[in-house]
């Protein structure tokens, strides 16, 4: 599976539940307070600059689209949605 473009094909990861200080569990979906997710690169298009294959990065919560290969599930984002490469 390959990237084209500005596009990147990542595997977001799974933050699981969180307590809060009440005391109440929370999924990562109910984590309206993180803005910014954190992703492993699987693939980035040929005009992506700065990020490559297998790197960690951040990226803007509500960008990208959810796609399925093969019963996994990938998220596919513009490079401009990237805010921290690790």
């Amino acid at each position: 599976m390959k990237a084209i473009g500005r596009n990147l094909i990542i595997i977001k990861e799974k933050e699981g539940t969180t307590k809060t200080d009440g005391g109440l569990l929370l999924s990562e979906n109910q984590r309206e307070d993180i803005r910014y997710v954190k992703a492993s690169v699987v693939s980035a298009g040929e005009e992506v600059a700065g990020v490559k294959e297998k790197d960690i990065i951040y990226f803007d919560r509500h960008a990208g689209h959810k796609i399925e290969v093969d019963k996994k599930s990938y998220h596919v984002i513009k490079s401009g949605d990237i805010v921290v490469v690790l």
